[in-house]
């Protein structure tokens, strides 16, 4: 069994869907048969995800939690543009990742959202390559390891988010250009060589957490191309009892608003993730086969039975200074 820290909320930047590439859509691929092949190998390997969509649920919340919830929610992320505004401008590059780390963490907790990290510790320079569910995903990866993430360029010009992203180092990606591919390649492999993480979601689209999509392999060049490192990185949704719980999907025709109340609703929920050991790369390496690689690392940890959450000390209680496999935190 893998052995489980807590780690706090998550920062980072509300992104809906990273849809790169001019193939990728909103809701789901272009020729849904496409995925066909792809969905029929995750699935086998899933243990308890036919539970997603069991009749018995928990009882929710009451409304007047949900409604509290949601009063901290908009009181935390207006902290957080304040933050950027006032403070990101006095600081360096170090304060700024341990601010967007507590920020991140400290939004899991008032989501009530525990984060349990497993496997490797989240190696610094490394392309993070993990699959997608939600936006959440952001929030999740940042309190692990402060990243620069990859989103398409449509973001930049969501009210608040997008200003919001463009401060935390999103790196914007205008889809169907070739041109623009090459700047973007070029600019994460700066930051990689700059000993950051940067983290991607190479299916494209989200899932209900059931299945992993195929990965795009032109998304992990870059770190071929500088030799740094890819680092899966298996994001799953649970009950403490460790069944998989649906209410961070924001797949298919989910509205924002109703991903959000699903949360809500939840009395628990707690983020698992599990880390493989980094995927060496360089030039020359076929881009296809790291991708399949990572996916098959992705889905093994997607598929990991981890023990049930009896009680542990609130998200918020914990030390913000260690990470995953108990690694410092990076600044």
């Amino acid at each position: 069994m893998h052995r489980c820290r807590s780690a706090g909320a998550h920062q980072g930047v509300s992104a809906r869907r990273t849809s790169l590439g001019p193939r990728f859509q909103h809701r789901r691929p272009a020729d849904p048969a496409a995925d066909e092949p792809h969905r029929w190998q995750i699935r086998p390997t899933l243990p308890g995800t036919h539970r997603l969509n069991a009749s018995t649920f928990p009882v929710p919340t009451s409304r007047l939690v949900r409604a509290w919830r949601l009063v901290r929610v908009g009181l935390h992320v207006a902290g957080g543009a304040a933050v950027v505004l006032a403070v990101f401008p006095l600081v360096g590059g170090s304060t700024r990742l341990a601010l967007r780390q507590r920020w991140s963490r400290r939004m899991l907790a008032v989501l009530g959202i525990e984060l349990r990290a497993h496997g490797a510790a989240i190696e610094p320079g490394c392309l993070l390559v993990a699959n997608h569910i939600s936006w959440l995903d952001i929030f999740v990866i940042n309190a692990l390891a402060p990243s620069a993430f990859v989103s398409k360029a449509e973001v930049r010009g969501w009210p608040l988010f997008g200003w919001l992203a463009a401060k935390n180092e999103t790196v914007f990606l205008r889809r169907g250009s070739r041109g623009h591919a090459k700047i973007i390649n070029a600019e994460i492999g700066a930051l990689l060589d700059a000993g950051r993480n940067v983290a991607i979601f190479p299916e494209g689209t989200t899932t209900d957490g059931s299945q992993v999509l195929h990965f795009h392999a032109a998304l992990l060049q870059p770190a071929i191309a500088c030799g740094h490192a890819v680092q899966p990185v298996a994001i799953s949704y649970r009950r403490p009892d460790g069944t998989f719980s649906r209410a961070p999907a924001y797949d298919g025709d989910v509205t924002l608003g109703q991903c959000l109340a699903a949360m809500l609703a939840e009395p628990r929920i707690v983020a698992c993730t599990l880390a493989a050991e980094p995927l060496p790369s360089g030039p020359g390496m076929d881009r296809r086969s790291l991708a399949q690689a990572a996916r098959a690392a992705v889905v093994i940890g997607i598929g990991a039975e981890f023990a049930p959450i009896e009680h542990s000390p609130r998200v918020e209680e914990r030390s913000p200074d260690r990470v995953s496999g108990g690694s410092p935190a990076q600044p």
